[in-house]
């Protein structure tokens, strides 16, 4: 009998980390028992359809989920919704639920996510305050961006800008307040965080950069927001978008390592060698870069899950995807592949025409391109992961020339291990 068949690998969490990693886990033979258990009611789905095209209602329900409602009985998944896991006891290699359950595995990984961080104001549990997580929350929205005529958006990360463009494609007057002088700032740096405050004002959202909250106001449903300066900007309804928090809280009570997140190495291993973790909760050791990232980006979750399953087989994979988002706000639609940490970079430089909205931004350090951002311009996505991977010092000249082909600024001794790197979906 296949050893695998004996074994019970235990997935806690129900997202694209934990769905993509069941489904590489049957792919690549796994014969034993597979538990995905999920806090929420829905089958593994997508999330960033929830600021996006579900939001909008550009995008059907069905859409949004990984895979089919029957795929999980076809592929012996024992799927648990609706669970929540209470304990990890790893010396016992068991699991508790909430349910009184106690399940007993060979291999675990913790797929548990992030949260929304909360604002800690008066008046933030208000009727009329909304947060973006579920599908709930984006059902919730899209009911108040329908029905409002003014609303506040409180933070201007992605999750800010997504829902602003998506409240004024509903006709809502949008107020977008931010602590940073920019939106994105410490993601994009000024030069480019500029852009996106162009974006937005061409589309009539009122900014108020550099501004503290002090209060949301209302009796039962909010009526407003009260700045630091005393202010008052009204609003029907108000959407908090202050960045997300890991769910360590499992990982921590099991005593693994915590640091951001849920340690792991290149592997994708935790401080046990039978526990994994992938996706927003693990803080990863990308050996290209050199250093633990924990990213909260879809390409993490869909890329890491899969490298999971592999090691948790026994296989010996390393994850050094290069880290990778998206982003849609009206017309516009970016890529961003690469690294640049907070005030990391010494210049940007602009291909393309930024007026226009159709450009391709790079961020340097020392000549050295860290990070490529198109946005409107397709097709690119290969050829700037592979001008970062390859280390390359390009012409600054040639590289804000849109005549001159990126591929052409590759140092070509390293092109072709940077080429095949861009494109090994597994990031191996």
């Amino acid at each position: 009998m296949n050893v695998s068949a004996q074994q019970t690998f235990i997935i806690v969490g129900a997202g694209l980390a934990g769905a993509k990693a069941a489904e590489a886990l049957r792919t690549n033979g796994f014969g034993g028992r597979i538990v995905l258990i999920g806090e929420e009611d829905d089958r593994p789905y997508d999330r960033p359809p929830l600021s996006k095209g579900y939001l909008l209602g550009n995008t059907e329900r069905e859409k949004i989920y990984i895979h089919p409602a029957q795929w999980h009985t076809e592929h012996d998944v024992d799927l648990r919704l609706g669970t929540r896991v209470t304990e990890i006891d790893c010396a016992a290699h068991e699991v508790s639920t909430a349910s009184g359950d106690k399940l007993g595995y060979n291999k675990l990984l913790l797929a548990t996510g992030s949260s929304p961080r909360r604002l800690d104001v008066p008046g933030a549990d208000l009727a009329g305050v909304h947060y973006l997580r579920r599908v709930a929350d984006s059902e919730a929205l899209q009911a108040a961006f329908a029905s409002a005529q003014r609303v506040a958006i409180i933070g201007a990360g992605w999750i800010g800008l997504e829902t602003a463009a998506a409240a004024r494609a509903a006709g809502c007057h949008v107020t977008l307040i931010e602590r940073e002088p920019l939106p994105l700032l410490g993601v994009l740096g000024a030069e480019v965080a500029e852009t996106y405050a162009a974006l937005h004002r061409a589309n009539e959202v009122e900014l108020r950069p550099s501004t503290g909250v002090a209060e949301i106001i209302g009796a039962d449903t909010v009526t407003g927001v009260r700045l630091a300066d005393g202010e008052v900007v009204q609003a029907d309804a108000v959407v908090i978008g202050i960045g997300i928090a890991p769910n360590i809280e499992l990982a921590a009570s099991a005593r693994l390592a915590i640091d951001n997140g849920v340690v792991v190495d290149e592997h994708l291993a935790t401080t046990d060698p039978d526990v994994f973790a992938a996706g927003d909760v693990a803080n990863t050791y990308y050996p290209w870069l050199g250093t633990h990232l924990r990213l909260e980006h879809w390409s993490a979750a869909l890329n890491q899950g899969p490298v999971a399953a592999a090691n948790m087989m026994g296989a010996h994979d390393s994850y050094d995807k290069l880290p990778y988002f998206f982003s849609d706000q009206y017309d516009s639609g970016m890529e961003y592949s690469g690294y640049v940490p907070r005030n990391g970079y010494d210049s940007v430089v602009f291909r393309g025409d930024v007026a226009s909205g159709e450009f391709i931004a790079f961020w340097l350090k020392a000549g050295r391109i860290l990070a490529g951002m198109n946005v409107n311009t397709w097709d690119v996505a290969d050829d700037i992961e592979a001008l970062v991977r390859s280390k390359t010092q390009p012409d600054p000249s040639k590289l804000a020339d849109p005549g001159v082909p990126l591929s052409d600024l590759i140092d070509q001794r390293l092109s072709r291990s940077a080429k095949m790197a861009a494109t090994d979906p597994a990031g191996r």
